[in-house]
């Protein structure tokens, strides 16, 4: 073995070690700091999102940097603002009335087919009847419990309640500083990166960016109209609670499959509730059969692009391990962090496939 080989093994090798633990330390930092970021992550992602707009009014104004990012964090947070103000009280007046009506709509029910459970139940044998009670108590003991914990960590989430309310306040000031200053960020960024390998991290780095930019700015847009498309249509349909059920689809469509079937659960339970067996029942049914369509052949295609290669269940796993490990922080970032692992994987592949273990040189 040469000398020149055993330094370029020892470079690899040192380059390994320093990024590994560069890595480590980042993520032990982010574990230490979590219970803070909220705001700044939040800041980072619209941001990031708002850049585009902020460098076409630079362009089109012809003002400085600092003024674009002014009237754009304004204008992004007056929005905000007005949403919140215009439709958080209509949410928590459906979703109060939903819990008010509840006991009435369990009753109906009871009385509809009372009958009909009372004839099944007396077909059962005792063995059946006492292994359903076992399995409902058991169901009962099981949400009475999680319902003691949610409404233990709400009363200990007096922290996270200032994190949230922080974000009206440290939000705006962050996305203002990084929008002012993205370009010379961007710039920095780059004069840090290693020189020899430079022209490959930009060109994972622009695969990134588009990935990412493609799916959040997409799917962001999916989910306004399909949220539109569906409060619009559950309350033409006659069916309760119909803002805050579209809301609430639009919103959980980031959440490939299983936020629209929980959905869609949820929307034909209180269909169930309000209007019984009843064919009635088949229209809430075939607006979510037509959002699905629509979103699936005609949105999604044309407003997120199938070039984003981000596969639903690594979009669920991510988001599940988000939550798990940073809790809400985790969520909002889940998205990007594997956006970031899946275009690493594919340039990891393209390299293995072309390295000698893989042909056997």
């Amino acid at each position: 073995m040469t000398t020149t080989t055993v330094k370029q093994k020892n470079s690899v090798r040192s380059q390994i070690l320093f990024w590994s633990a560069l890595i480590a330390v980042f993520f032990y930092f982010v574990s230490l700091i979590h219970g803070i970021l909220l705001p700044f992550v939040m800041g980072i992602l619209a941001a990031y999102f708002l850049d585009p707009a902020a460098t076409r009014l630079l362009a089109a104004l012809k003002c400085s940097r600092s003024v674009a990012a002014a009237i754009i964090t304004i204008a992004f947070f007056v929005i905000v603002i007005l949403l919140c103000i215009l439709l958080v009280p209509l949410i928590s007046h459906q979703l109060f009335n939903l819990l008010h009506d509840l006991p009435t709509y369990i009753s109906n029910l009871q009385v509809d087919y009372g009958y009909t459970i009372d004839d099944f139940v007396s077909r059962l044998n005792p063995e059946q009847t006492g292994a359903i009670k076992e399995a409902m108590s058991h169901f009962s003991g099981t949400l009475a419990g999680l319902l003691g914990r949610i409404a233990s960590d709400i009363l200990r989430s007096g922290r996270e309640l200032l994190d949230i309310l922080s974000l009206f306040f440290i939000t705006p000031i962050v996305v203002f500083y990084l929008l002012r200053d993205w370009d010379k960020l961007v710039a920095k960024f780059r004069d840090l990166l290693p020189r020899k390998h430079k022209k490959v991290i930009l060109e994972q780095l622009q695969a990134i960016d588009k990935t990412l930019s493609d799916f959040i700015r997409g799917q962001t847009n999916v989910c306004l109209i399909m949220a539109s498309y569906y409060s619009l249509m559950l309350y033409l349909a006659g069916v309760n609670f119909a803002v805050g059920l579209g809301i609430m689809t639009g919103c959980l469509l980031f959440i490939p499959f299983v936020g629209f079937a929980t959905c869609f659960a949820l929307t034909m339970l209180v269909a169930l509730f309000q209007f019984g067996l009843h064919p009635h029942l088949l229209f809430p049914a075939a607006v979510y059969l037509t959002g699905m369509t629509l979103e699936g052949s005609i949105l999604t295609p044309r407003l997120v692009g199938h070039e984003v290669n981000l596969h639903p269940v690594w979009i669920i796993f991510g988001m599940l391990s988000g939550a798990t490990l940073f809790g809400l922080v985790g969520v909002l970032i889940s998205v990007p962090v594997t956006s970031v692992i899946g275009v690493l994987a594919r340039f990891a592949t393209e390299q293995y496939t072309k390295s000698a273990i893989y042909l056997n040189k």
